[in-house]
């Protein structure tokens, strides 16, 4: 299903925009039977749901599966669609290295910028901190991307998004968006298997370690880490970066 959202030179940082470096690039981890690799479609590139800004990549918001069962150290890769024109190219990729609650989320400090501003600049519109502990077990959605066009909650998507309460952090991670590379041949057919989720929702069960490695080799020979392109969704008309 399609987590509905109301709209509100790769490795370079597009210019205006100033993010923090991340401790480290992606790293490429022994085979383990414990590590997963995640890949699926971003229908909607706002830098929402990811959320690459300030030197961390966060999915706070949609992919409540892929948020309940992902854990440190996992991979998560996610590719353009063919009805944006971006079939085949990446979007992001990042190694989760941490995983908190929705309480958690909105107390850290460090993630203070990414609760969203609607009249500031687009990386403080698209915030994906949004939803505030209301005091008893449930959560309050704040005026943002998820909201309605009024500020008023849009219940549909806090159930959806409150209906995993886990945060995905990561400050080992890429991120394309509109710049995205395009995926070589030998990860669209890897012994049968297309890296590239084929609809809605992800794949995992037949991603192989094998994969795996060679999906983390390709990532490392592009040498390029962090935020490194605007949303494929942002339109340069639009209000200032």
């Amino acid at each position: 299903m399609v987590c509905y959202q109301v709209p509100a030179t790769l490795g370079k940082t597009p210019q205006g925009i100033r993010q923090k470096a991340p401790r480290a690039t992606i790293k490429k981890s022994a085979s383990s039977p414990e590590v997963t690799t995640y890949s699926y479609l971003v229908a909607r590139d706002w830098g929402f749901a990811p959320n690459p800004f300030f030197g961390y990549c966060t999915i706070a918001c949609c992919k409540p599966t892929i948020r309940r069962v992902a854990k440190e150290g996992d991979l998560i890769i996610g590719t353009g669609t063919k009805s944006k024109g971006r079939s085949g190219q990446l979007i992001f990729a990042m190694r989760v290295t941490e995983k908190i609650s929705f309480e958690e989320y909105w107390e850290d400090p460090r993630f203070f910028r990414k609760r969203p501003i609607m009249h500031k600049s687009r990386m403080l519109k698209y915030g994906d901190n949004i939803y505030r502990p209301d005091g008893n077990g449930g959560f309050t959605q704040l005026f943002s991307h998820h909201s309605l066009f009024d500020g008023s909650t849009n219940h549909f998507n806090r159930e959806k998004d409150t209906g995993s309460n886990n945060v995905l952090i990561s400050d080992e991670f890429v991120y394309f968006g509109e710049r995205g590379p395009i995926i070589p041949d030998h990860l669209r057919d890897f012994d049968g298997v297309d890296i590239c989720a084929p609809t809605q929702g992800h794949i995992s069960n037949k991603i192989s370690k094998d994969m795996e490695d060679a999906t983390i080799e390709w990532l490392e020979t592009m040498g390029w880490t962090g935020f490194s392109g605007r949303p494929s969704n942002w339109s340069k008309s639009l209000d200032k970066p």
